[in-house]
């Protein structure tokens, strides 16, 4: 497993880049732009350390954060999402979104923290029980 970033939904692209960058020192790494998702992602890191990311979610519609909602979740990649998921449903964990296209699931920690597991590489091939499996909750 490998740490990958940790997501937090900002309100203004602007002032939270001179934060986090002309403030705080962070580099902007990337930037990708989904219009049919209407978000904008903008991934930063400290100089030297671009393995450990901050990922800025700006919805382009504007959107009351509250419970928490600001902070989107913590992301792992793994080198098989279906056994991991297998192992932890067993384990009592709920996969709040299922793996259905072998790359993306969310499940929540016991405090109710949102926790992306990205695959490896490429997605791995539709397999049930996930292809057909329904979210369960929010994530």
């Amino acid at each position: 497993m490998k740490y990958l970033h940790t997501m937090v939904r900002i309100s203004d692209i602007e002032k939270s880049l001179d934060f986090y960058c002309n403030k705080l020192g962070l580099k902007e790494l990337r930037r990708r732009e989904v219009e049919a998702g209407r978000f904008t992602l903008i991934f930063l890191a400290a100089p030297g350390d671009e393995d450990a990311q901050l990922e800025l979610t700006y919805n382009w519609d504007p959107e009351e954060y509250d419970e928490g909602r600001n902070f989107g979740h913590l992301a792992y990649q793994v080198d098989d999402i279906y056994a991991l998921c297998e192992k932890l449903m067993a384990g009592g964990v709920t996969i709040n979104r299922p793996p259905r296209d072998g790359r993306m699931a969310f499940i929540r920690s016991p405090d109710n923290i949102s926790v992306e597991l990205l695959q490896r590489g490429d997605a791995l091939p539709q397999k049930e029980p996930w292809a057909s499996m329904e979210n369960t909750g929010h994530w």
